[in-house]
């Protein structure tokens, strides 16, 4: 790369950092009044540093306290249909501080339940926070301490949506091999709902099975983003059993993300 395309790049870069920190505290304020009044609510809630819970998620007490105790349920009724959850091995590839996590372990009364992230910051909240739970830190490497044929389940809330084409192929040999025979991957991804987000060539590229991907920022990141054709996905997954794929409608004019439910076969 020459050093002009150097200077450009990381001008970008700053520039996109500047607009999230811009964006952080834009939500920060607009929530103030209600996650006041969440804390004069719950006084005993265990909440991360804002910005954690803003990089995993949304600046919102209660949907990131309470609400997303439908969130675990929900993926759990997608293991229910096809394993036992009695005294099962459950992953959180990608916990963050701990929003799903922290109700999952209580969910599943006989089984155990681990977390891994690769933002440190996070793991330690959840180490110190959250107990009862393994946690982890990972890099992006596509590299787990866990030995073979390990968990039962294994989901990813949104983390394929912030990684390069090279590493969805590298995480999901990595997650295969975690993943005992006969277990399952739950994984969300940006599906057709988020074709009117692309650009003319980019949509042209997303038509013909294309991974796409925006990544003028660090890899990981929310602001590193793809988008997942039906075909790459696919492609992606050969060798395992799809055994649902479901394209959630918009809501309230919001894209929804698609849900994919694999088996190692």
């Amino acid at each position: 790369m020459k050093k002009g395309d150097v200077s450009v790049l990381l001008r970008r870069v700053g520039l996109m950092k500047l607009t999230d920190d811009v964006r952080f505290y834009y939500f920060k304020f607009k929530k103030r009044k209600k996650n006041k009044q969440f804390l004069l609510n719950n006084p005993e809630a265990k909440l991360p540093p804002d910005y954690l819970i803003y990089e995993s998620f949304q600046i919102d007490y209660e949907e990131y306290y309470t609400k997303s105790k439908a969130s675990a349920e929900w993926i759990l009724s997608y293991f229910s249909k096809y394993i036992s959850l009695s005294g099962i091995k459950v992953l959180d590839w990608g916990c963050g501080p701990g929003r799903i996590i922290r109700h999952m372990s209580h969910l599943l009364e006989t089984g155990k339940v681990y977390g891994t992230d690769y933002n440190p910051a996070s793991i330690e909240w959840c180490k110190n926070n959250l107990p009862g739970i393994e946690f982890n830190t990972n890099t992006l490497e596509a590299k787990l301490p866990y030995q073979d044929n390990y968990f039962n389940a294994i989901y990813g809330i949104s983390i394929f949506t912030h990684l390069s084409e090279q590493l969805h192929y590298e995480w999901m040999n990595e997650l295969k091999r975690i993943l005992t025979p006969g277990g399952l991957i739950f994984l969300t991804t940006h599906g057709d709902a988020f074709i009117e987000k692309l650009t003319e060539k980019e949509s042209a590229a997303y038509h013909r099975g294309e991974l796409i991907v925006r990544g003028m920022t660090a890899e990981g990141h929310r602001t590193y983003t793809a988008y997942h054709p039906k075909v790459f996905m696919e492609k992606l997954f050969e060798g395992m059993k799809i055994l649902e794929h479901v394209e959630t409608p918009s809501n309230n004019g919001k894209a929804q993300q698609d849900v994919w439910l694999v088996q190692k076969k």
